[in-house]
């Protein structure tokens, strides 16, 4: 069964890979086209589309519907990483064992790509094949997730947590809305390609509550332990701020991801077509890379 659920994902990730570059393939905004997918095609796992494929599968959707939010999804994520990278951010040079995108465009270049990104997310979203009211429904999560109470939000209580030392509920805080919120979006998505209500979308927010936090403790783990060149990124970027890692050690961050991992699969326990959603949990907590 295993095996067959590495194919689903490598499938899964073939398929969302293809209409990536369907997007903005042409040149008729020359270089800004080129950083745009420079940043969108430049590798990465796409479990974020993944995940809406999957939910969107689970409760008997449409998956072409979902493809195209998964998509979004993507962008969202892409513009977010240009701009993490960014000098007066994290200051990066390297993203995926390729330089970022400020270092081959320029900051100015860059910044613009994201901005591009960002809103041509909910330009690709609002063509998603549903009904008017599930895709408002869907704007407003993605938007929701995505903005100053979600992923935004996180961003700036993490470069504040550079001066100012928080704790267990700070790191939660901030994880749960720099990284959890983008998850979150992604699998309740994907429902919203079906036709299945809100039990269904509190249980993709409850898997993704805590396939994010396992997500990202396992980020801190490979950001002091990992290595730099399968990570495709410096490491030991997380030195200067507080991390799950830093308050309570490594052997507490395993037993947590452990945790954290059951309990995003006792969330789809009552589903019968969820083997292949927990077999991801178990097989993002052991990641490498």
């Amino acid at each position: 069964m295993q095996n067959d659920y590495a194919l689903r994902l490598k499938e899964n990730q073939q398929r969302i890979e293809a209409y990536l570059n369907t997007l903005y393939a042409d040149t008729g905004c020359g270089y800004l086209n080129e950083a745009m997918r420079y940043s969108l095609l430049s590798g990465g796992k796409r479990i974020r589309a993944v995940l809406t494929l999957e939910f969107c599968r689970l409760f008997v959707g449409n998956i072409e519907a979902a493809l195209q939010a998964g998509a979004a999804v993507e962008m969202v994520h892409a513009y977010s990483l240009i701009h993490d990278d960014l000098p007066c951010m994290d200051n990066d040079d390297l993203r995926r064992g390729k330089p970022t995108s400020h270092r081959v465009y320029g900051e100015a270049g860059a910044v613009l790509a994201g901005d591009a990104l960002l809103t041509e997310a909910f330009s690709v979203l609002s063509q998603v094949g549903v009904d008017a009211p599930q895709a408002l429904k869907m704007v407003g999560i993605l938007s929701g997730c995505a903005g100053a109470y979600g992923m935004v939000g996180g961003q700036v209580l993490d470069l504040l947590a550079e001066s100012e030392p928080t704790d267990e509920t700070g790191v939660l805080r901030i994880q749960s809305l720099k990284t959890g919120a983008l998850i979150k979006a992604a699998c309740q998505l994907g429902v919203c390609c079906s036709e299945a209500g809100e039990k269904a979308l509190h249980a993709a927010a409850e898997y993704a509550a805590h396939l994010g936090l396992a997500f990202q403790i396992c980020d801190d783990l490979l950001d002091a332990e990992g290595s730099a060149e399968k990570m495709g990124k410096a490491t030991g970027m997380d030195e200067k701020k507080t991390t799950f890692l830093s308050l309570f050690g490594a052997a507490w961050c395993r037993q947590r991801i452990e945790e954290e991992t059951k309990a995003a699969q006792r969330a789809l326990a009552e589903y019968e077509g969820a083997g292949f959603l927990c077999w991801l949990a178990e097989k993002l907590a052991v990641r490498d890379h």
